[in-house]
């Protein structure tokens, strides 16, 4: 019997063995595509139930088409086609992707967490069938008045005031009888809410031009993130058995 070092078929299987292990396979994009312009190519991804791996780099803007506003945008921010800021929410695809039942679904925030981010990946990674994990993602057209070196701790102060939530939704978890969705968020200190806003030029610059209007927005900006983390809560506490 042939050894293996001497056995050619052995040998071409060896020279061969990087294309035999799992590749880990994922389609990145931007809010503008995942959100706005590509959202019906993302929805029957999603949809296929193939085992698929998105990522959504959120900038809640056209980041690198000049910056206007997107579906991502929440109220009250400036930005291209918003300069008055923005009058209405903003779209919350997580939850859209989650209505499917069979997708797997995490908002994450390096700087706030990077333990849930890691757990998400890997979660998505091992997860047979589609997975989409959103990530804030802080960019130059934010104007961060602490300067782009700060965007890590700008992450963390915007889970902090509930400016984004950080969450896991693994359908496998439903099959064992629990709760598929995970707040990994504490509860926010709305107080520094506002103080968020204010470290940030596309909402300072609003106040600048249009006062008013700023009050009004940034008082509906509040109120949609604590709609939107009081809907998180509800689905967190939800009871499910076999």
């Amino acid at each position: 019997m042939l050894k293996k070092e001497n056995n050619p078929v052995a040998k071409d299987i060896l020279d061969l063995k990087q294309y035999l292990i799992k590749k880990s396979i994922w389609i990145v994009g931007g809010d503008g595509w995942a959100y706005d312009i590509g959202y019906g190519g993302l929805d029957h991804v999603i949809a296929s139930g193939e085992d698929v791996n998105i990522l959504v780099l959120d900038t809640e803007v056209y980041s690198n088409t000049g910056g206007q506003s997107s579906k991502s945008t929440p109220a009250g921010a400036v930005a291209k086609f918003a300069a008055s800021g923005k009058k209405v929410r903003k779209k919350d695809l997580g939850a859209m992707a989650m209505t499917y039942g069979y997708a797997y679904v995490a908002q994450v925030a390096m700087g706030a967490d990077n333990g849930q981010l890691f757990r998400a990946m890997k979660e998505a990674e091992a997860y047979h069938g589609p997975s989409m994990i959103i990530a804030y993602a802080p960019c130059i057209n934010h104007g961060l008045r602490a300067g782009m070196g700060k965007t890590q701790e700008e992450m963390e102060r915007a889970v902090q005031a509930g400016y984004w939530q950080l969450y896991r939704y693994n359908p496998q978890k439903e099959k064992e009888g629990k709760n598929p969705f995970t707040l990994d968020s504490k509860e926010p200190d709305w107080s520094k809410f506002q103080e968020f806003l204010d470290g940030e030029v596309r909402y300072t610059s609003l106040k600048k031009m249009f006062p008013e209007e700023a009050d009004v927005l940034f008082k509906a900006a509040e109120e949609n993130a604590k709609w939107r983390w009081m809907n998180y809560k509800r689905m967190s506490e939800m009871v499910f058995t076999k």
